[in-house]
């Protein structure tokens, strides 16, 4: 792996079984596993709820990172507008942290979203009062906190928005 990313070298693609060995292989420093689902746990709840998509972030073609896009009625607690999705389970494996990726594949949800789910307009996420650093780098990639705050299974969430572009 190269020490920074190149835009390219990152890539969004729907979760498939050929994914499933990289994520029983999947590590979180402790203090992100209070923040995030790991992917199995996300993935079992994804088997449960058609209204959840998992995605996997790609790098130089190997997987490195996870979340689900989440639609419909489940995410009635974080907004009110159908047009609405929802940005649960994002992480990064821990070997990979640190060197961009996050920031590059957040910037290509907008894109992914557009692309895939055309009906919709807003892309949203819950990030922890406590998380500091992922709050910085969903700001730098362009989610804007517009006040809005739930209490969370970690405490207060803060409610962050993107329009898709």
């Amino acid at each position: 792996m190269r020490d920074q990313t190149e835009p390219e070298a990152v890539a969004l693609e729907f979760y498939n079984e050929r994914h499933r060995a990289y994520l029983e292989e999947y590590s979180l420093p402790e203090e992100q596993k209070k923040f995030t689902a790991m992917p199995l746990e996300a993935l079992k709840a994804c088997e449960n709820d058609s209204g959840r998509h998992p995605v996997v972030i790609l790098y130089d073609g190997e997987p490195v990172g996870f979340f689900v896009l989440h639609e419909g009625e489940g995410i009635a607690p974080y907004t009110e507008s159908p047009e609405a999705i929802l940005l649960r389970g994002y992480s990064i494996n821990v070997n990979c942290q640190g060197l961009g990726i996050a920031s590059q594949s957040l910037r290509q949800i907008s894109g992914f979203v557009k692309k895939n789910f055309p009906d919709k307009t807003d892309i949203i996420l819950a990030v922890n009062n406590a998380n500091l650093a992922a709050q910085h780098v969903y700001r730098k990639s362009g989610f804007a906190d517009r006040g809005r705050r739930i209490m969370g299974r970690s405490g207060e969430q803060y409610i962050f928005h993107k329009d898709i572009v």
